[in-house]
């Protein structure tokens, strides 16, 4: 299997979503390193907090969907976690002795390796205290100016703000509303949203406002060349290139 060629991307800039996952299985080692050696802008990953202060690459707020056993992260301790395999890419019920749950520093060493932007997710609210730990992590193993970090939580984005005021932020959303604008521009953040709530106009007004976009999750060559026409900096994607 291998990725879907784009044709012309122009300017925009292509994001590894959990890594290369239309390939490889999603947040894995794996799925990183295929990103890596590949022309991909950037590679997006998800960080989550065990119950015991951790911080580990996996989407889901438990792990039942892709690993052998259902833990819910945030209640469970590191070392139970840790051990966890993932399902084999493409084959059903099978697990992987060779991949497991990585861990944040392991997924920014593939990002120093490959020299690639990482798209760091902070997943649900996070306490002060722990984000101010994943940005310590950040800066003893990569470049801070090389990681762009998303949230869903606009409160863990002000806190990021708070805690690094020149770093480049993006909110996520599902939905373009009337008010995101405002909202985006209060704490200097971009935006990642929903490829499929962008129009021609909203591109064009988000970018007079000085906001950058990125989308997520585009599968579809037909689909991101209307984007990359509309002048979208960021598509996220799984399987395009």
């Amino acid at each position: 299997m291998e990725t879907i060629k784009l044709k012309q991307k122009k300017d925009t800039r292509m994001v590894a979503h959990r890594g290369l996952s239309g390939i490889e299985r999603e947040n894995s080692l794996s799925a990183f390193v295929a990103a890596g050696n590949r022309d991909y802008f950037g590679m997006e990953c998800d960080v989550h907090v065990t119950k015991d202060g951790k911080y580990l690459i996996f989407h889901d707020d438990t792990t039942g969907r892709i690993c052998e056993k259902d833990f819910r992260i945030e209640e469970t301790d590191f070392e139970e976690l840790s051990h966890l395999r993932l399902l084999a890419s493409g084959k059903e019920g099978v697990y992987d002795r060779a991949h497991l749950i990585p861990t944040l520093k392991e997924y920014l060493e593939v990002c120093a390796r490959y020299q690639k932007v990482a798209v760091i997710e902070l997943k649900n609210a996070m306490q002060e205290k722990n984000i101010a730990e994943i940005i310590e992590i950040c800066k003893a193993e990569y470049d801070l100016a090389k990681i762009i970090f998303i949230s869903f939580s606009y409160e863990n984005m002000v806190t990021v703000r708070k805690l690094l005021p020149q770093q480049k932020l993006q909110y996520l959303v599902d939905f373009y509303t009337d008010d995101l604008i405002g909202k985006l521009k209060k704490y200097n953040f971009d935006l990642d949203i929903n490829y499929r709530s962008l129009t021609a106009e909203n591109v064009k007004l988000l970018h007079e406002n000085g906001v950058e976009i990125n989308c997520w999750t585009c599968n579809s060559a037909e689909s991101a060349a209307a984007l990359i026409e509309w002048g979208v900096d960021y598509i996220t994607t799984e399987i395009l290139q």
